[in-house]
């Protein structure tokens, strides 16, 4: 590994070095603070439309080389926290330019950069769909170690556990679990079912620039299984010389079960900024957790490493290479007497992951900056030995492969005007290969091979301008276990009658795709059960229609506060939705159980999303938000093989009420205290019968997750600082109190916060 990353940093290096010219014709200059006239440093600075760029120093200024000469250019200066300025420049040849800038503060900008709107780099105030977009500042103000942790912090998103052994989490968008959403690394399906059970956990919270949410039908941009959304985790680009090492370690429950968990970063720019590299990683090992002191754990034991890396080099002013890597080793163990080989114990249910995942893109822009174009592979491999079993099983081992890629291309052009506004055309190309192959170990057991291939293709056209945007698009994918093409169309109007209001009306269609694994096929071998999944012959894909009307306002009052209110109202239909169900049939080898997927009745999901932010600055930071929905099917659907057992019409595990806060107060210089917090509404959660005599759709109660963090900077040397930072989770122990005990407990039952209260204490060294 340490030589992979000598040999690609020396190239960065290379390459650099010889795309460096001599440069007579520069700009030149420094960024400051338009209130206070501090100098800022690491702002980016940028010509519109071409790579050339850089970065303040640490003393706020810059120098701007091989910028274009004798004609007009644009400069736009950014960073968070402030709005983004541009300005029009002309150089002459050979004669240098002093520009200098000042950015007035702004904690909510509208012109954060976003691109899950309509695939293409834009902002906020003009995407045609309302996008949300958590950075890498909330995961630190709520200490989330991984994505999965930090993701609730969202209106109309929920991340739950779905398993007492092993942890497994999902996400759920607008009150749809997680088969029904698109998780996207760098706009990039290769979020592969296998990977996804675990996966939300392998993803290190500090390998993340922002994520940005997609509430609603994404099919007509990213394809299958994008029907409650699409969840895009942009990972961290190199900007500047800089890097940190994190620990935090912390006691769950407040007990000797401790989860140790340490974050590297460092990030490495050439001179002339023409490459740039960034390394991260994390280490994490956790103890597990028995709550109810029965001898089986609700926490599972964690031994994790993920290590990964980021790069770039612009090949020219107009287009650049860019490359992405990470690999993840895990091994993961719930059940009793963790220390012991899993067939020797009463209930194991056992992990360990080898993932490695990573991609390449080139992009380019014209002269004119009127075409761009793109061209990317990624993949995926995960290969997992795993123990799913009870009562000593020595049969229950077993070896699952997975591969996933994807490669592309896209091409926009700008038009100036088309019909009535300047618009934006967009066509691409795709094609996806998911292959998976289950293997049981034990004797007479046959595997489960799955290979899906998909070609897609889509079209968009967008007409806007500051005030108005209309957008009509679509895309066909063809699959190859359904035997047409699946058409998704999207419709998107925009309308800002002022430039911190915007409208907007959405229409989006999409699609979840058939396929023999994916994560309700975990859920039936969590209790060491042999099961086969087959389709059924006259199996359709499901369907969904949103739509969705949003406002989202922003102001600033006359004593400084600014302020944000987001409305969204939500109301989805699906149609033949996916249900498993038992055959009574099993398999000549194994004699496992048969479950067929067929197509049942459709639901409908409706509700509103609330999101409001206030800035005081500098001293105080506050948003909140929350969600009020119905999630019904249409017909009752029997859940339970007991046909005694009443059929529900309430979609499982779908509260009607969530929410969440996170507030950050600084009484004084260098000291935040951050509180944060989600709750969840009561909701219906399927109990099956083990440990109980009979299954049973259990109505829970509400929690409320609260969580404080304190923490303290500290100035050690210029650019090097230390903070020093202690806080408690779950403060009031919101926590399930009727879990399962012993062997025959249902695994599936559970729901509630993830951890009980937990004491943290943590250090970061920046420099």
């Amino acid at each position: 590994m340490k030589k992979i990353f000598s040999l690609l940093l020396s190239a960065l290096c290379i390459v650099g070095n010889v795309y460096a010219s001599d440069y007579e014709t520069h700009i030149f200059g420094h960024v400051a603070d338009a209130k206070s006239g501090a100098m800022l440093p690491y702002v980016n600075v940028t010509i519109v439309g071409t790579t050339i760029g850089t970065t303040t120093d640490s003393t706020g200024h810059y120098i701007l080389n091989d910028v274009p000469e004798d004609e007009e250019f644009t400069v736009e200066v950014s960073t968070i926290g402030y709005n983004t300025i541009t300005r029009t420049l002309k150089v002459v040849t050979g004669i240098p330019i002093e520009v200098d800038f000042e950015l007035t503060e702004q904690q909510m900008s509208l012109d954060a950069v976003v691109v899950s709107a309509n695939r293409n780099v834009t902002t906020r105030r003009e995407a045609p769909s309302l996008v949300g977009v958590l950075d890498h500042r909330l995961f630190e103000v709520t200490t989330s170690p991984t994505v999965a942790d930090g993701l609730s912090f969202q209106s109309g998103v929920r991340v739950e556990n779905n398993c007492q052994n092993c942890g497994f989490t999902q996400v759920r968008l607008n009150g749809l679990d997680g088969h029904y959403s698109q998780i996207l690394i760098d706009s990039r399906p290769v979020f592969s079912s296998l990977a996804g059970v675990y996966g939300l956990e392998h993803l290190p919270a500090n390998m993340i620039e922002r994520i940005e949410v997609v509430r609603g039908g994404g099919s007509a941009l990213f394809g299958a299984s994008a029907i409650g959304g699409t969840v895009n985790i942009i990972t961290k680009e190199p900007l500047y010389n800089s890097g940190s090492v994190t620990h935090t370690l912390s006691s769950i429950g407040c007990t000797g079960s401790l989860d140790n968990n340490t974050t590297f970063n460092a990030s490495l720019v050439t001179d002339n900024n023409k490459a740039g590299l960034m390394i991260y990683g994390q280490n994490r090992r956790r103890d597990g957790y028995d709550h109810d002191g029965d001898g089986f754990v609700e926490i599972g034991k964690i031994d994790g490493q993920t290590i990964g890396a980021r790069s770039y080099i612009k090949v020219s002013p107009y287009s650049k290479l860019s490359l992405e890597y990470h690999a993840t080793k895990e091994y993961r163990r719930g059940g009793d007497q963790l220390n012991r080989p899993p067939h020797e114990v009463m209930v194991a249910e056992t992990t360990d992951h080898v993932i490695n995942s990573g991609g390449i893109t080139y992009e380019g822009t014209s002269a004119n900056n009127r075409h761009r174009y793109s061209a990317y592979v990624s993949a995926q491999d995960v290969k997992r030995d795993s123990y799913y079993g009870s009562n000593m099983d020595p049969n229950a081992y077993g070896y699952t492969h997975g591969f996933t890629t994807v490669a592309g291309g896209q091409y926009m052009f700008r038009m100036p005007k088309c019909l009535f506004l300047p618009a934006e055309l967009t066509v691409g190309a795709e094609y996806n290969l998911d292959k998976m192959k289950d293997t049981p170990l034990g004797e007479g057991y046959t595997a489960t091979n799955q290979t899906v291939h998909i070609y897609s293709a889509y079209i968009q056209n967008e007409w806007k301008n500051d005030k108005w945007g209309f957008l009509i698009g679509g895309r066909a994918d063809k699959h190859n276990l359904i035997n047409r093409v699946i058409l998704s169309p999207r419709v998107n109007f925009r309308y800002n009658p002022t430039e911190n209001i915007n409208l907007r009306a959405v229409y989006s269609s999409g699609f979840r795709a058939p396929q023999a694994f994916d994560e309700d096929l975990h859920v039936t071998i969590v209790g060491g059960e042999r099961t086969r999944i087959r389709l059924a012959e006259d199996l359709k894909e499901e369907r969904s229609h949103t739509f969705s009307l949003s406002a989202d306002m922003y102001h600033t009052f006359n004593n400084g506060v600014q302020g944000n209110l987001m409305v969204e109202g939500f109301y989805t239909i699906l149609n033949d939705v996916f249900k498993l169900v038992e055959t009574g049939e099993t398999t000549d080898g194994d004699n496992a159980t048969i479950l067929e997927r067929r197509n049942g009745s459709g639901a409908t999901v409706m509700g509103i999303n609330l999101e409001a932010r206030l800035a005081f600055n500098p001293w105080l930071q506050l948003q909140a938000g929350g969600t009020l929905q119905r999630s019904r099917y249409k017909e009752p659907e029997q859940w339970s093989e007991d046909e005694s057992v009443p059929a529900e019409t309430r979609i499982f595990r779908s509260p009607d009420s969530y929410a969440y806060i996170a507030a950050t107060v600084t009484p004084v210089r260098r000291f935040d205290i951050a509180l944060s917090g989600t709750y969840t509404g009561p909701m219906l959660v399927q109990h099956f019968a083990g440990y109980i005599e009979k299954d049973i759709a259990v109505k829970t109660q509400a929690f409320f997750d609260l969580g404080l963090k304190l923490s303290y900077d500290f100035k050690i040397y210029r650019t090097i600082g230390l903070q020093i930072n202690g806080g408690v989770k779950n403060i009031l122990n919101s926590y399930q109190r009727d879990f399962d005990q012993g062997v025959n407990r249902d695994a599936g039952y559970v729901y509630g916060p993830s951890l009980p209260r937990t004491i943290f204490v943590g250090a970061k060294l920046s420099f």
